[in-house]
């Protein structure tokens, strides 16, 4: 086997390069190019944001987990049919299993779009969030935080896309207007009671380009072609980017949507963790990436059980209902099959 078929570590990615010379510029998008066809994650430095902002996010995360349960309950998903808020230890499914995490599940604050008659069922999950009444710092961190790295994300998607010759902005129209926007706040506690090392299990992302703030504690692992894994040590500074479904199916697997995992801290140690999904509007179908490759693509990946859709919003959907049954069985029962 190559290197490039077990690589030890990700690619790191210089989004300042943007603004260099042409050579650096050059030099972003061949490295961005090789990181995306290839393993399809990789470190992301130079994106400037500063410690200051990061620190006061994860300063109002810790300070969430610390709340009374009582408090965190009362923010609990189970109250939203638009999958908003508190997932406590052990509620959340991936692939049927158990994941030993809690979170925080925080969205673009935006009014409740019921469905109406002829509408998708995806308008469900757009609606406004729960925030702890103790806490209302909170809101102000994470909405921020929101709007600071979606202006990254973007940044990202264009020098992507022309990375691979298309053109830059070719996907802006997909999120003009309310782009389905989602950030979790997680909280890994340690080993679950049984012995379960299943943080998270593994997984692919549902839309175009997830941003992850991850602390010093590791756990975070991606899938190598052979089905082996990668261990993705803490980089200071850096966000670990994959890329989602969405992107791959654009480009028919010439863009690479990896599946990942995160195993349990071990003992009772915990692990705080921040991603962030940039995604276009529940609404948008994402047509084909006009890029001089598209003939070379290899093809999506084919999973009975995970069909991929253009349409994001049934891709998001289908994601929700399947990783939260409670949510779904309490609100959706006519969804869940």
């Amino acid at each position: 086997m190559t290197q490039q078929s077990h690589p030890v570590n990700l690619p790191v990615i210089d989004l300042s390069l943007a603004d260099g010379s042409p050579e650096e510029r050059a030099l972003l998008r061949s490295t961005l190019r090789a990181a995306a066809t290839g393993v399809g994650f990789f470190q992301l430095v130079g994106h400037g944001i500063t410690p200051a902002e990061t620190a006061a996010l994860t300063g109002a995360m810790r300070a969430f987990f610390t709340l009374p349960e009582a408090d965190r309950l009362a923010v609990a998903n189970l109250n939203s049919p638009h999958f908003r808020g508190y997932t406590r230890t052990g509620d959340e499914r991936t692939g049927g299993s158990q994941d030993w995490r809690d979170q925080l599940d925080i969205g673009a604050e935006l009014p409740p779009h019921v469905p109406g008659p002829g509408e998708p069922a995806y308008w469900w999950l757009e609606g406004p969030n729960q925030w702890p009444e103790a806490l209302p710092e909170l809101r102000s961190a994470a909405l921020g935080w929101i709007d600071r790295l979606s202006g990254v994300a973007q940044r990202l998607l264009h020098e992507l896309l022309a990375s691979i010759g298309a053109r830059p902005d070719f996907y802006d129209h997909a999120f003009a207007g309310h782009p389905h926007l989602r950030l979790k706040l997680v909280r890994y506690p340690g080993t679950a009671p049984d012995g379960a090392g299943q943080g998270v299990g593994s997984h692919k992302d549902y839309g175009f380009i997830t941003l992850l703030l991850q602390d010093e504690v590791g756990g975070l692992q991606v899938e190598r072609p052979d089905g082996s894994y990668l261990d993705v040590p803490p980089m200071p500074g850096a966000f670990v980017v994959n890329l989602g479904e969405l992107l791959e199916v654009a480009t028919e697997g010439y863009l690479k949507a990896t599946s990942h995992r995160v195993v349990s801290p071990a003992g009772a140690r915990e692990r705080f963790s921040v991603p962030f999904f940039y995604n276009p509007r529940l609404d948008a179908h994402i047509e084909p990436l006009d890029f001089p490759g598209a003939g070379l693509a290899p093809g999506t990946t084919q999973d009975p059980a995970n069909p991929l859709y253009a349409d994001f919003g049934f891709n998001e959907l289908k994601g929700y209902l399947r990783a939260h049954p409670e949510v779904t069985r309490r609100h959706h029962a006519a969804l869940a099959s």
